[in-house]
């Protein structure tokens, strides 16, 4: 049996985040929110909201960072609520500057050491991800999440605003939209959301009953599952046809992109896509794959980790079942498991414009037949920029379109 307490993690810029946390107040859910705005001053605000009572705290932190407000505070806060017997569900109200990606994988990893009375260890050990609400802005979102805005400009945090909204959607076990008055945009929207977060209820309502909302999560829905490049790119079976010039593009190759060629070619993701992500084999890098990701403006890529081709058996027998039997399927004698394989959300792009972007960035047959000569080949790509606070992927690596990390 399961003791764990149930988790119910609310997030989103804008729209009623605030509403949709506190609709789930009940005798024995507690809403915990931390207002991040002050982070960079070395505070943090957090409140604690129960059916009879709300209390706010003022915290000082070592760091003015997002990593170092997980770590000190909410993860522990976490672990101890779980011991109280009046509490039996948590509901937390993400900053909207923070993805729920990032917290589910610091829930999932990150030891928490020193409460008393319990062993030290990730929150995972006391709570349990029972959903994933993302709530937006139908007048606003789409707009949002194809612009190239930077989210907090001069604060170090390299993020755009598209970037965070994407996640945030994209992560989503529910949705929960404030519907605007323009139903042309709206059915944009919808056809958006219905590839990005297939599978995931929707409430169209901002007063929507939201428990109801949480019974409608599907069985196979993530609850806080991180995926990587390797895991599935079309999680849900999204639609496949085009719906309000809104269609997924699907781009496989089991030959290396070239690394200049490549780099040119990341533009035609930045305009007309809502999201672009999967993973790369460049041939100056033959031991990793390059997790590439864009959402509006914004790119990011950094390594994903070793091929299975380059790993000992030993590692090989750590790595998920399921990769292993994907990889299984294409194997390659020479280059066992390598290939790249992208999935692309166009909202007004020409889809073969993408595809031709990305097939002639691969290896021509002659650079193909000459792999002696590709350790010698300039590389945009193998420098990346690391987070100072490594233990939380809260801030994540990126850049805008003009570079990469």
């Amino acid at each position: 049996m399961d003791t764990r307490t149930p988790l119910i993690v609310v997030s989103g810029r804008h729209g009623p985040t605030s509403d949709t946390a506190h609709a789930l107040l009940r005798p024995g859910t507690v809403v915990v929110h931390h207002d991040l705005d002050p982070v960079g001053e070395g505070v943090g605000r957090r409140t604690v909201t129960t059916v009879d009572d709300e209390r706010l705290e003022v915290l000082e932190l070592a760091h003015g960072c997002v990593s170092c407000t997980l770590r000190e505070d909410l993860l522990p806060l976490l672990r101890r609520l779980h011991t109280y017997s009046t509490v039996d569900r948590i509901v937390l109200h993400l900053d909207p500057q923070l993805e729920p990606e990032a917290l589910c994988w610091a829930v999932e990893h990150v030891v928490v050491a020193g409460v008393v009375g319990q062993i030290d260890g990730p929150a995972v050990r006391d709570v349990r991800i029972d959903g994933v609400v993302t709530c937006l802005d139908a007048a606003t979102w789409l707009d949002d999440a194809t612009g190239d805005v930077d989210l907090r400009p001069g604060s170090g945090d390299d993020r755009t605003v598209a970037q965070v909204v994407v996640g945030q959607v994209e992560f989503a076990d529910a949705l929960v939209v404030r519907p605007g008055t323009d139903g042309w945009q709206q059915a944009r929207l919808h056809a958006v959301l219905a590839r990005l977060a297939p599978g995931a209820p929707i409430a169209w309502a901002a007063d929507a009953p939201i428990e109801d909302l949480l019974g409608r999560i599907p069985p196979t829905a993530r609850r806080g599952e991180v995926s990587d490049a390797y895991s599935p790119l079309l999680r849900g079976r999204p639609p496949l046809d085009e719906d309000c010039g809104v269609q997924l593009i699907e781009f496989s190759a089991r030959r290396p992109f070239h690394p200049q060629r490549l780099h040119d070619a990341v533009d035609v993701l930045l305009d007309g896509v809502v999201r672009a992500r999967g993973r790369a084999w460049v041939a100056t890098q033959p031991g990793n794959a390059l997790l590439l990701e864009s959402a509006g403006g914004g790119l990011r890529v950094a390594q994903a980790g070793p091929w299975l081709a380059t790993m000992t058996p030993e590692q090989q027998d750590r790595v998920p079942a399921t990769r292993r039997a994907m990889a299984a399927l294409g194997w390659d004698d020479t280059y066992g498991d390598r290939d790249s394989s992208l999935v692309v959300l166009a909202h007004d792009a020409d889809p073969q414009e993408i595809l031709r972007a990305l097939e002639e960035a691969l290896l021509s047959d002659d650079e193909w037949a000459s792999p002696d000569t590709w350790p010698d080949w300039d590389d945009p790509f193998g420098d990346y920029h690391h987070d100072p606070c490594e233990e939380v992927p809260a801030e994540r690596t990126s850049t805008r379109n003009e570079g990469h990390a």
